[in-house]
């Protein structure tokens, strides 16, 4: 009896949140968290319940300019070395939009490993901004090269990091931001003192301030004071912006 073909895998879009407006003029693609190694496929639920209140507020907050926002379903729960997939179901969601959607500016929004995907998915040509919240990136002694940065000349890119990250060194990302922030001025960094990994103590503060700057990137809003000071700073200052308790209420 032939043996049956193992089915490719193929990662997929989640819904949009909320009602997905009749024109799209903009997309943001939410890329969650993974493992550093596994051929395990994710699943669809958690990864969705991970990002969820993001989702819902961004596409709250950009219905009435026809914000698209989607879960982006990996292949695999890894990143997985030179493979790096999560990083390809990154740069194939983007190719999805464009499909989908035509010629608009899109977002890639991650969280932890997914952050990392972002950032590296980042040079796609449809992508004109990063959110990297707490990005899971691998230590530099242990590295054969460094973290590229050079894909994300011409994009707009903000990073978010608690300083009492126990999973990941928040040092690594603010060294990433310093050789990003010398190939592009466009990027800023947020650092969210006493919070850890999953940024809970500060959720309401760390949504608002996304909200604030996905709305600027993508439909030209006006970036909150904090935003507009840490993108005009030089190095380090705009790469240690503390996130003051109670952004976003005082706007």
């Amino acid at each position: 009896m032939a043996q049956q073909a193992t089915p490719v895998r193929r990662a997929r879009l989640g819904r949009a949140f909320g009602p997905e407006p009749t024109a799209v003029s903009g997309v943001v693609l939410l890329l969650p968290d993974g493992e550093e190694t596994s051929d395990r496929r994710p699943s669809p639920l958690l990864a969705a319940a991970s990002v969820r209140a993001l989702g819902r507020r961004l596409g709250r907050a950009g219905r009435e300019e026809g914000l698209a926002v989607h879960v982006v379903h990996y292949r695999y729960r890894g990143w997985n070395g030179d493979a790096a997939h999560l990083a390809g179901d990154g740069a194939w969601a983007a190719d999805e939009v464009v499909r989908r959607y035509g010629d608009v500016p899109v977002c890639l929004a991650g969280t932890g490993m997914g952050a990392r995907a972002a950032l590296r998915a980042g040079g796609h040509e449809a992508v004109n901004s990063v959110v990297a919240l707490a990005p899971w990136l691998p230590r530099e002694e242990g590295a054969t090269s460094p973290e590229p940065v050079k894909q994300l000349v011409g994009r707009q890119v903000l990073i978010v990091h608690g300083t009492k990250d126990a999973r990941t060194d928040p040092e690594l990302s603010f060294r990433l931001a310093a050789r990003a922030k010398k190939a592009n001025r466009d990027v800023c960094r947020f650092e969210v003192h006493a919070d850890g990994h999953g940024l809970h103590q500060y959720r309401d503060e760390v949504l608002a301030l996304t909200e604030d700057f996905v709305m600027g990137v993508l439909f030209g809003r006006n970036f909150a004071r904090p935003v507009r000071d840490a993108l005009a700073a030089p190095p380090p200052l705009g790469l240690r912006m503390p996130l003051a308790s109670g952004f976003g209420r005082w706007r």
